[in-house]
C-alpha cells in the first residue's frame, strides 16, 4: 500500500492557515482520498468542510478514554476525513498536548494504514512547543509549508518556523503569500523566502468570498466554484503536488530579519 503524502501548513496564529487546508482538501478530494489533521487547540480548521464544528480527540478521550475511529472522524465536504487534536481548557495545561495525544490515538485506530493519498496538518504558529513539532519530528508529515502575509509579526513567526524546520531537518517546501493588502507585500514575501533559500509556492489574493463562505461554514471551492478566488486555490493545490524544489531552510538572525524588514517600510 502506498504510504500517504504527508503536508503541514504551518503559520502564525490567525494567518490563514486553516482556510487554506480546508481550500486545499477541497480541491484535493476531487482525485484523492484526503484525511485533514486540525493541529490548532481552536479546533476550527474542519468547520468549513463539515458544515459545523465536531468533538475534538482530547474532548472526547476525556469522556471515553477507549474512543473508537467512530468517536472521532468525520466526513466532509468530497468526502475528506475530519479530525481536531483540540486543546486543554484555557488557562490549564499544554496545547502542544493535544497534538501529541491526537497523534497516539490516530495510531492506536489505524488511521495511517489506512488507502489515504493526502494528508494535511493543519498546526498552530512555530515549533518552539514540542507538541506542534510532532508532526515533523515524528515524521507524520515529509514536507513544509509557511503560510505568511507582509506583516511583521506574521513573517516574523515564518522565520521562527523556519528555525525550528531546520532543528528538524525538515523538508519546507516553500512559502504561501495569503496576502492583506500590505504595500509591496507580495515583493516582501518573495524576498524574504529567497533569504531563507526557499521560494513562493502560491499567492492568495485578499477576498470578501473567503468571509463569506466561512460565514456559511463552507469552503470557498463548495460555495464558489466557479470564482477566481477558488481557482486559485486549485492552483495552489497543483503547485504543491507538483513541487519538487525542497529545503532546509536558512533562516535569518534577529538583526537581519530586523535589516529586512525595514527595508521595506
Amino acid at each position: 500500500m502506498k504510504k500517504a503524502r504527508g503536508i503541514a501548513i504551518y503559520g502564525k496564529g490567525g494567518i490563514g492557515k486553516s482556510t487554506v487546508v480546508s481550500n486545499l482538501a477541497a480541491a484535493y478530494s476531487t482525485d484523492e482520498k484526503v484525511m485533514v489533521i486540525g493541529c490548532d487547540p481552536k479546533a476550527d480548521t474542519t468547520r468549513t468542510l463539515v458544515g459545523r464544528r465536531i468533538p475534538t480527540i482530547l474532548d472526547t478521550i476525556r469522556k471515553n478514554k477507549n474512543a473508537s475511529a467512530e468517536d472521532v472522524l468525520f466526513s466532509g465536504y468530497g468526502n475528506v476525513i475530519c479530525v481536531e487534536s483540540g486543546g486543554p481548557e484555557p488557562g490549564v495545561g499544554c496545547a502542544g498536548r493535544g497534538v501529541i495525544v491526537a497523534m497516539s490515538l490516530l495510531e492506536r485506530i489505524g488511521i495511517f494504514e489506512e488507502d489515504l493519498g493526502i494528508i494535511i496538518y493543519d498546526v498552530l504558529g512555530d515549533v518552539v512547543c514540542g507538541g506542534f513539532a510532532v508532526p515533523l519530528r515524528e515524521e507524520y508529515a515529509e514536507e513544509v509549508y509557511i503560510v505568511t502575509s507582509g506583516e511583521y509579526m506574521a513573517l516574523y513567526a515564518a522565520n521562527n518556523i523556519s528555525k525550528g524546520i531546520k532543528k528538524l531537518k525538515g523538508r519546507l517546501g516553500g512559502i504561501i503569500c495569503n496576502c492583506r493588502g500590505i504595500d509591496r507585500e507580495e515583493e516582501m514575501v518573495k524576498e524574504f523566502a529567497e533569504r531563507i533559500g526557499s521560494h513562493v509556492v502560491g499567492v492568495i489574493p485578499r477576498s470578501e468570498l473567503v468571509q463569506k463562505s466561512e460565514i456559511n461554514a463552507q469552503t470557498v471551492l463548495e460555495k464558489f466554484p466557479e470564482s477566481e478566488q477558488a481557482q486559485t486555490y486549485r492552483q495552489l493545490a497543483a503547485s504543491i503536488l507538483n513541487n519538487q524544489k525542497f529545503v532546509v531552510p536558512e533562516p535569518l538572525d534577529v538583526e537581519q530579519f530586523e535589516t529586512f524588514f525595514h527595508q521595506f517600510n
